[in-house]
């Protein structure tokens, strides 16, 4: 067996989704896939066990029959044991989650693609994530006038559900 298996056109309605999958793929993801796929082209193969059994690339067939793409790249993996390929489908998903972002490096390139005018949530990243990256943290301790005199707080008024006082927070001891 080599060590870069070839790759071979399968015709989408032959690929067989692994009944065990423990992945789940959202309509909403899906849809990100299918975006991503648009974008930028099929760059990603399909692994399958040598009959057409999905072993990696659930989320990409699913876009792809979105799409209404007929054939798909396959990669075939049937040099894998039955334990090996069950082990492969759990790994690849978690293996690939398991790693991290440079955000320093992730503020750059998103603040270059946004100047070319690149729709940035073909990305993956939402709205809120983007923005969570793109606000730098300011960590430099605030002046007395920007945090309030803090040896002057506000009352915390509270009534007793019970009596229906009204009581100060402050002043309890």
């Amino acid at each position: 067996m080599s060590e870069f298996p070839d790759y071979k056109k399968v015709a989408v309605e032959k690929l067989i989704p692994y009944a065990r999958n423990s992945r789940t793929h959202s309509a909403e993801q899906v849809d990100q896939i299918a975006a991503s796929i648009k974008e930028f082209g099929f760059l990603n193969p399909i692994i399958t066990d040598g009959e057409n059994g999905i072993v990696a690339g659930h989320g990409r067939v699913m876009a792809a029959k979105k799409l209404g793409l007929k054939e798909l790249p396959c990669i075939d993996a049937s040099h894998l044991t039955e334990t090996q390929r069950r082990a492969y489908i759990i790994a690849d998903n978690k293996i690939a989650i398991n790693s991290d972002w440079d955000t320093e490096m992730l503020r750059v390139e998103f603040h270059e693609l946004q100047e070319m005018a690149f729709d940035l949530e073909l990305t993956g990243f939402s709205l809120d994530e983007m923005t969570n990256i793109f606000d730098e943290p300011d960590f430099q301790p605030g002046s007395e006038e920007d945090q309030g005199k803090l040896d002057q707080l506000d009352p915390k008024m509270v009534i007793c559900p019970h009596c229906c006082a009204e009581f100060d927070l402050r002043s309890i001891e």
